[in-house]
């Protein structure tokens, strides 16, 4: 445990612990650039959320689970936000139900996309793409609407992305303007995802 640890004082909270309110973290990378961390965060009843965390920050954020569900007051009583730390991009549930965390887009084929921060959700197949704009704000925009069961993303030596179906065992290939079946591993599909 680095002695610099948030919590390596505070005896009500273990030294190895680096934050805390996240609720079920579906995957989380570190900008490969910057080395900032972004942290899909799945919801329990109605908000899915992206949490993020600039290299610089020394930890101890407070994501606020189970006071806060994404933005929103998830316990009726008790709700005070001062101390956390509240999500950078939220979905409901009418847009999907299960986040899958991504990774920002560093490779070199596709220069439109660089910077962005790509992820899905596992429901309803939507891909966005997230990027910060001024020095505290954020927009998202639906970049893809798949039929794929979202599980994961991951990135080669090159620092392309990559997306895998779960409900067909696919690998696709994060391109600039759509998704294909990766050539590292054979897809079960006739055609592309959408």
């Amino acid at each position: 445990i680095p002695p610099d640890n948030p919590f390596v004082e505070d005896p009500g909270t273990r030294n190895e612990i680096w934050a805390l309110g996240l609720r079920n973290p579906w995957r989380f990378s570190f900008d490969r650039d910057t080395g900032d961390l972004f942290i899909g965060d799945v919801g329990q009843n109605l908000w899915e959320e992206i949490d993020f965390e600039p290299r610089s920050d020394p930890g101890g954020r407070n994501y606020g689970w189970n006071t806060m569900e994404g933005g929103h007051c998830f316990q009726t009583s008790g709700c005070e936000t001062d101390d956390l730390t509240l999500p950078v991009f939220e979905y409901n549930h009418t847009e999907g139900c299960s986040v899958t965390g991504g990774y920002v887009y560093r490779g070199s084929r596709f220069p439109a996309l660089d910077g962005l921060y790509i992820f899905g959700d596992f429901c309803s197949g939507t891909i966005w793409a997230l990027a910060p704009v001024g020095p505290d704000g954020w927009t998202a925009a639906v970049v893809a609407q798949t039929d794929a069961s979202i599980a994961g993303f991951g990135e080669d030596e090159t620092r392309e992305l990559y997306m895998t179906d779960l409900g067909s065992g696919t690998v696709y290939r994060i391109t600039g303007r759509v998704l294909s079946p990766s050539p590292r591993r054979p897809s079960r599909r006739t055609s592309p995802v959408f």
